[in-house]
């Protein structure tokens, strides 16, 4: 019955969105394929999901590129900065046994197109992130599904639940608090962590500029503090330094912190007498800076209606820190009815 329905919706989008442009045939799995007239990824880049398919579609605003596989109900994966969807490639295999995929770069990422900013910085306000990947969903066929979303990822997340509440069956938030949280409990030890959330947001180009300076030092040093090569690998970092080279990225994901720290506290504060409905599912760091600065499930109790969550051993790149871990609660807690 499930399957037979689910094929229904994703021949519906294929009407809808023109997939069949794409590659779609309505046989399973139905995914689109790249699009025809450009690589959806370059040449040369290493395949860091094995049997998944690469593909690209456009949104509203945007051209989102993923990778999408595995067979079940539908389970979006975003990433946070400065990263691209690979963040997910250690525990996207065992998922994708139980669910379908969807594992995009947010826009201004990784190959996914970075809009011009939009007054106030709205083109990176986490309303039209999460836009973009309702429609992605959508064009798949998937009108509710589960989402899991690391860092600015989780961010995302958040907004989706609150946008589009319909659509959200379950989140899962790695190692953050809410966004208007932070802004508003601002302390010397949260700066001293967190400095870089009151750096990117300059005005341009003055953190574009000192970024692309020294990009790999920047990486390397402080982005990831040491986890190259024992726990990013050599593959791994040198896809991460390839995106991040490019200008349009830096300047993307200023904009990303630049839109959090001005109209995302907007609609933040327009939503403050409304919490997530569906179950939420806080995992974060115990070595990360949330852990000692904040009671971080009782501080997504205040924004939620359904809450659960825990430390993991580890720093705050969990997904790729401790992916078992990760992997577990996430198994657990997408099971649960």
């Amino acid at each position: 019955m499930y399957k037979s329905t689910r094929r229904e919706l994703i021949r519906n989008a294929a009407a809808t969105f023109g997939l069949a442009a794409l590659g779609f045939t309505g046989s399973s799995p139905a995914f689109p394929a790249q699009t025809p007239d450009k690589q959806a990824f370059p040449p040369g880049t290493r395949d860091f999901f094995p049997g998944f398919k690469k593909a690209s579609a456009k949104t509203s605003a945007a051209e989102i590129h993923f990778e999408v596989g595995g067979s079940g109900p539908g389970l979006l994966l975003l990433h946070g900065y400065p990263q691209t969807h690979i963040i997910w490639r250690k525990i996207a295999p065992q998922l994708a046994e139980h669910f379908t995929l969807v594992i995009p770069d947010l826009r201004g990422y990784g190959e996914s197109s970075k809009p011009a900013d939009g007054e106030n910085h709205s083109a990176y306000s986490k309303r039209a992130m999460a836009q973009d990947q309702v429609e992605l969903m959508a064009s798949l066929g998937f009108k509710k599904f589960g989402v899991v979303g690391h860092d600015r990822g989780g961010r995302v997340a958040h907004r989706l639940a609150l946008d589009h509440a319909g659509a959200i069956t379950k989140i899962a938030v790695l190692d953050i608090v809410p966004t208007y949280k932070l802004y508003h409990s601002v302390s010397k030890e949260f700066a001293a962590a967190y400095f870089h959330w009151f750096f990117l947001i300059q005005p341009a180009p003055f953190p574009e500029t000192l970024i692309g300076n020294n990009v790999e030092f920047f990486l390397k040093t402080w982005s990831f503090g040491g986890l190259s090569p024992k726990v990013i690998d050599e593959h791994a970092f040198n896809e991460y330094l390839r995106c991040f080279r490019n200008p349009q990225t830096i300047h993307a994901s200023c904009e990303d912190y630049r839109a959090a720290a001005s109209i995302d506290l907007v609609h933040d504060a327009a939503d403050l007498n409304r919490k997530v409905a569906c179950p939420l599912l806080a995992l974060w760091a115990e070595h990360g800076a949330m852990h000692p600065l904040f009671d971080v499930l009782d501080t997504w109790k205040e924004r939620a209606s359904n809450v659960s969550g825990k430390p993991l051993p580890g720093g705050h790149f969990l997904p790729e820190e401790s992916p078992e871990a990760v992997l577990h609660e996430l198994r657990g807690f997408l099971a649960r009815a």
